[in-house]
């Protein structure tokens, strides 16, 4: 389908060189459709933790954005969602599902008995879908790494286990990566390893069913809610304004960004421009698409 090709060009402009994306093949976005159909009730993880010059450490402005537009595009749709993070990303994920205007609120995952936690929330929840959303993975090694391959397992709740124990009980996972440390992005260690720097170090070795990538891991909250709103003939994306609304509440409520460590309305190092570029390209996209 032509839009599938669209859609997957425009998540893989790399304006930050990332120097993962050039090295993969097309995103299986037709796979990814597929695999969003019969949601009822989605698990939404998200929180990337970022330490600062004092020690302490909040979490980057990638992720909860693109998570809280997901969790928008399913709550038109009638979809049931439990968005998860932990104490690092909380008050900037609930900023940003707060502003897009979601109804749910996040579900705080503790730092003490997450296994635990998770089995819980997975049975008692029943999702039909997980997704995660620049989220750190577990490397081979057993820990988690920044992209300087730096350990950063003192920074987070140990989730990463909701992969699997999603797989265990039938539920569809999807992941979504820019870097490589991300949850899920275990089926891309051959390019991770290859191109990415530390690449062998901080490759995540989980594999969800559906991992994609794109320049900047945020962007795909508009790719999912794109797809959502060809299959259900309503426009589901946000606009410019509501996007700025959404940097601005997540940058007031302590978000930094991951590559500059500063609190400001800028993601992976790339001004908002940059960002509501790529929205505007989605939507224009969808538009002559949906006719």
């Amino acid at each position: 389908m032509a839009f599938f090709n669209k859609l997957d060009s425009i998540m893989r402009e790399d304006p930050g060189k990332r120097g993962l994306i050039p090295s993969l093949p097309a995103n299986p976005v037709a796979e990814l459709n597929e695999a969003l159909e019969g949601a009822q009730r989605v698990i939404l993880l998200t929180g990337f933790p970022i330490r600062l010059a004092d020690n302490s450490y909040i979490g980057e402005t990638d992720g909860p954005l693109g998570t809280a537009n997901i969790a928008a595009a399913f709550e038109k749709l009638g979809v049931e969602i439990l968005p998860l993070t932990d104490e690092e990303g909380f008050k900037p994920f609930a900023a940003a599902l707060k502003a897009v205007g979601c109804q749910t609120a996040p579900v705080l995952v503790p730092t003490d008995n997450t296994h635990e936690f998770i089995r819980q929330q997975l049975d008692e929840f029943n999702p039909t879908h997980v997704i995660t959303l620049e989220r750190p993975g577990k490397a081979q090694d057993g820990h988690y790494h920044n992209m300087r391959g730096l350990v950063i397992d003192d920074m987070l709740a140990d989730t990463t286990i909701i992969i699997e124990e999603a797989k265990k009980r039938g539920v569809t996972t999807i992941s979504v990566g820019d870097g490589g440390n991300e949850i899920g992005m275990g089926a891309l260690s051959d390019a991770i390893e290859a191109n990415v720097p530390h690449g062998e170090e901080i490759c995540a070795r989980e594999c969800a069913q559906v991992p994609v990538v794109s320049g900047v891991s945020n962007w795909w909250g508009w790719g999912i809610s794109a797809l959502l709103s060809l299959k259900h003939g309503q426009n589901l994306l946000s606009d410019d304004e509501l996007e700025m609304k959404m940097i601005n509440e997540v940058v007031a409520a302590g978000s930094v960004d991951g590559c500059t460590k500063e609190n400001v309305t800028t993601v992976d190092n790339l001004a908002m421009e940059v960002h509501l570029d790529i929205l505007n390209k989605v939507r224009a996209a969808l538009a002559e698409e949906m006719g």
